[in-house]
């Protein structure tokens, strides 16, 4: 499978509707677009997984600077978030007890 970065789009802009713009290239597993957690307001970019890395191809192609609900399409292969160094964020493995601030030995 192979996700993709879509952005630039409306803020009108539904999950089906972006959905059904890559069908056209292809099997979509997966179409969101992206909400402000405490607005509930599209935030204008999105990410659509499609079956095979081949379509994901065509829908760059086919996509990519094409208007879609009034806006021109940004389209690519979505990258992974940054690490930094040294390994980046980890959850809540790794260091994660240095945030205890000691109460754990509070009553032994």
């Amino acid at each position: 499978m192979s996700k993709l970065y879509v952005g630039n789009l409306s803020w009108n802009t539904t999950d089906d509707l972006l959905k059904e713009a890559f069908q056209q290239y292809g099997q979509v597993t997966d179409s969101v677009h992206m909400k402000d957690r405490e607005t509930g307001r599209c935030r204008g970019f999105g990410f659509v997984t499609m079956s095979t890395p081949d379509e994901a191809q065509a829908a760059i192609a086919g996509l990519n600077e094409q208007e879609l609900d009034g806006r021109r399409l940004r389209v690519n292969v979505a990258q992974g978030k940054p690490g930094g160094g040294g390994g980046g964020w980890t959850g809540y493995g790794g260091g994660g007890n240095s945030n205890r601030g000691g109460f754990d030995n509070g009553g032994e």
